[in-house]
């Protein structure tokens, strides 16, 4: 059985142009870890190469797009370029985003060459403009091949013709840059060199992955192909003749097909955490729906919930304008699932859902951003860690957690964060004004501080700090701060902030 390789070249960089919406002809570069990972065609034609630092990519194309290397996301958009090849040939195996593989199709009229031309028909179609198909008798030499063809071309390696491919191939297609380093210094430039070496040596000297390739270059170690199994059609939609113009006669229309969502996922064992319920109008395109949201659900939803969601969703539509017509189609589509087990009740029961439903539906009555939750986010102030999220919405673009903030004070978090810093005085012996210099350094101990503006002035009975911070230092609008932990007589704890050139603020309370 032939194997068959499609091969999308700088997918990561295609993926997250496409992300955006953006042509592929700009000039963008994925980074990781401040370097290189990926660029396209019109970044290395402006001198932008793999491994390079940000800032020497930036300084030869200065237009360059750059974006953080997110797996997810290359893996999220690559999906339907697996849909498309599984449309014509079932039984991919993805090898990575950007590459899969099948069984080249053997009844094509026109034979292999052929196929690969209505793949790549079907890939621009989609927007891939530069897919290559690689051709051979195994795997490796299929991969091989692929990185050979030229945009929206094959490279079929004949039947019993791979080890004379693989044997004009540099050292560098292994993908190791130890290997790779090391086979240099040996003297061996191609995989025909390494060929000739005894294969004990080779597993000796190089290792496991280089031994692999020594025996797919001696014509042994193919790996057999293995495919998955196309996923199932989990959406549902149903359509009115005539269309209907009322949310809560759509709403009882649409019960039968809530059901068929809910019972096909659960014959597949499966629940839906995540979904995406749409509404096309009379006479327009299917294309682009008239109302379309995400719902969450903190547990699964079911049929009931789904028809709720839609309740909600069509009275928001029907109010706010969006929705001027009637409504011909509408479509369930789960976005996320998961097995049912991980949602399983424990042994002491089920969680009553009546207070998430009844936020949802005053999210409903009142608008999407009218109902959000607190989200912890990254940052060094109080106020800087606090993030605002609609209901029901995935927290995205926050400030990582995990990262080190210095200047940041240490837990326990303060409980009462003020939207507005107060102003505020501390005082050391004398009556003189506590302040920090430059280096961090404090000048005076705080004896008494005034932390409301209507309060009295309260003796220091414990401090901490100072916790020095010096905001956009290379802009000319830089910021000094530097953060104390101040307790009184009385108890009560307080976040006081000295800023330069001298003022006080009180950014939160311990209570």
């Amino acid at each position: 059985m032939r194997v068959m390789v499609v091969w999308c070249p700088d997918w990561p960089v295609v993926a997250a142009l496409a992300d955006e919406g953006l042509p592929t002809h700009l000039p963008a570069a994925v980074f990781h870890a401040n370097l290189v990972q990926a660029g396209n065609a019109a970044a290395r034609a402006l001198g932008v190469r793999r491994g390079m630092r940000r800032r020497d990519a930036q300084s030869r194309c200065p237009e360059l797009k750059v974006y953080a290397a997110t797996p997810e996301r290359d893996a999220r958009t690559f999906e339907t370029v697996l849909a498309a090849v599984e449309e014509q040939h079932p039984g991919v195996a993805p090898l990575r985003p950007g590459m899969a593989a099948l069984r080249a199709p053997a009844r094509t009229r026109g034979g292999e060459p052929a196929a690969a031309a209505l793949l790549a028909e079907r890939l621009v179609e989609l927007g891939v403009w530069d897919s290559r198909v690689g051709v051979a008798d195994e795997l490796f030499t299929a991969e091989q091949a692929s990185r050979h063809a030229t945009a929206q071309d094959c490279h079929v390696v004949a039947p019993g013709g791979s080890v004379a491919f693989l044997r004009e191939l540099p050292v560098e297609v292994i993908e190791d840059l130890e290997a790779i380093s090391l086979l240099k210094r040996l003297g061996l430039r191609t995989l025909g060199d390494l060929a000739d070496l005894p294969a004990t040596a080779v597993r000796d000297r190089f290792g496991g992955k280089v031994a692999w390739v020594h025996r797919v270059v001696g014509g042994a170690g193919a790996v057999p192909l293995t495919t998955r199994t196309p996923p199932p059609e989990l959406a549902r939609h149903i359509d009115f003749e005539p269309p209907l113009d009322n949310a809560e006669t759509i709403s009882f229309s649409v019960r039968r097909t809530a059901d068929q969502v809910v019972a096909g996922l659960a014959a597949q064992q499966l629940v839906c955490t995540e979904v995406r319920i749409e509404a096309f109008c009379e006479g327009a395109s299917y294309d682009v729906a008239a109302s379309a949201r995400e719902w969450l659900h903190p547990r699964w939803f079911t049929a009931a919930d789904l028809v709720d969601r839609l309740h909600w969703q069509l009275q928001g539509g029907f109010r706010g304008g969006d929705i001027r017509t009637p409504v011909s189609r509408v479509l369930f589509t789960p976005v996320t699932v998961v097995p049912d087990a991980v949602h399983a009740d424990g042994l002491w029961g089920g969680t009553d859902e009546r207070v998430q439903r009844g936020i949802a539906r005053v999210q409903g009555m009142l608008g999407h951003e009218a109902v959000v939750v607190p989200v912890l986010q990254g940052g060094r102030a109080p106020a800087d860690r606090q993030a605002l999220v609609p209901w029901g919405e995935r927290p995205t673009g926050l400030r990582p957690v995990g990262h080190p903030w210095p200047g940041s004070i240490p837990p326990p978090a303060p409980a009462r964060v003020f939207t507005s810093p107060w102003p505020a005085e501390v005082v050391g012996p004398g009556g003189r004004p506590v302040a920090v210099d430059e280096r961090g350094g404090v000048l005076g101990e705080p004896t008494r501080f005034q932390p409301e503006p209507r309060g009295g002035w309260h003796p220091v009975a414990a401090w901490a700090g100072p916790w020095p911070v010096e905001e956009l230092w290379w802009e000319s609008g830089a910021r000094r701060v530097a953060r104390f932990q101040i307790v009184g007589v009385d108890g009560r704890a307080w976040l006081l902030t000295w800023e330069a050139p001298g003022s006080w603020w009180t950014e939160a309370a311990y209570d």
